[in-house]
């Protein structure tokens, strides 16, 4: 009967002892995570169940108990709080993506340029809650470097970059401060790259969360998204750190 048994569970399929995966993702990365969740499912048959947000709102729902497995921030800053408040492993804290910041506008052949924008200010501009997402502070060092402080544009402010790209996108700003990631998924419109030496690097980091109820799958997405997982970051926007660095 053991035998028989044996036999029997040798052919069943992986999907048969497939488990969910909770993932707590920033909003910035929200599309480019289910491509990578869409790989990782088809190649182990494991569920990924993805809640996004800002990286700010994330972190609070995590301190407050939230069943998540792995948090994929937009900073270096709350994954490392995590670990030092103890509710992240720390040899899982690692930078996952380089974000990239640009300045976009819905209208085409638009000059998005610093130098263009103080000749022709938008009406409406644009950015993220610094307080709550990294983008949005990213945006404010931005403004200051490129010499954009005193532009007279009304600002409106997004809980998220997710949130600021569809103040623009439904014309309740001319133009926005938003993570190229979300135009390279869909590109349409006016952007301009902002360059990088204009704000603090965009660290995105991962950590395991000790809540965790199956860290044995937790790595395992870690180590696919630091590995196979890195040629779909990188084509959707993002700058890579080289491995081990």
């Amino acid at each position: 009967m053991l035998r028989a048994l044996l036999l029997l569970t040798a052919f069943i399929p992986l999907q048969a002892f497939s488990a969910e995966l909770r993932l707590a993702v920033a909003s910035n990365f929200l599309i480019t995570a289910e491509k990578l969740a869409s790989a990782y499912e088809q190649e182990t048959g494991h569920e990924v169940i993805i809640s996004s947000g800002s990286t700010g709102k994330l972190y609070t729902q995590i301190r407050a108990g939230a069943p998540f497995d792995l948090f994929l921030a937009a900073d270096a800053e709350r994954p490392e709080r995590l670990v030092n408040e103890g509710y992240a492993l720390p040899e899982s804290r690692v930078t996952y993506a380089l974000g990239q910041l640009a300045i976009w506008s819905r209208k085409a052949n638009f000059n998005l340029e610093p130098e263009a924008l103080l000749r022709q200010p938008p009406k409406r501009l644009a950015l993220a809650n610094a307080a709550t997402a990294p983008y949005g502070r990213a945006a404010e060092q931005a403004i200051s470097y490129l010499g954009l402080t005193d532009l007279p544009s009304t600002q409106v402010r997004g809980e998220n970059i997710s949130q600021t790209y569809q103040l623009v996108y439904a014309g309740a700003a001319e133009v926005g401060f938003i993570a190229y990631s979300l135009y390279t998924a869909r590109p349409s419109g006016s952007i301009w790259q902002i360059p990088t030496e204009a704000y603090d690097p965009i660290e995105q980091q991962m950590v395991v969360l000790k809540r965790s109820t199956n860290l044995e799958l937790a790595y395992q997405w870690h180590a696919w998204m630091l590995s196979e997982g890195r040629t779909i970051i990188a084509a959707e926007g993002y700058a890579l750190e080289a491995p081990n660095a």
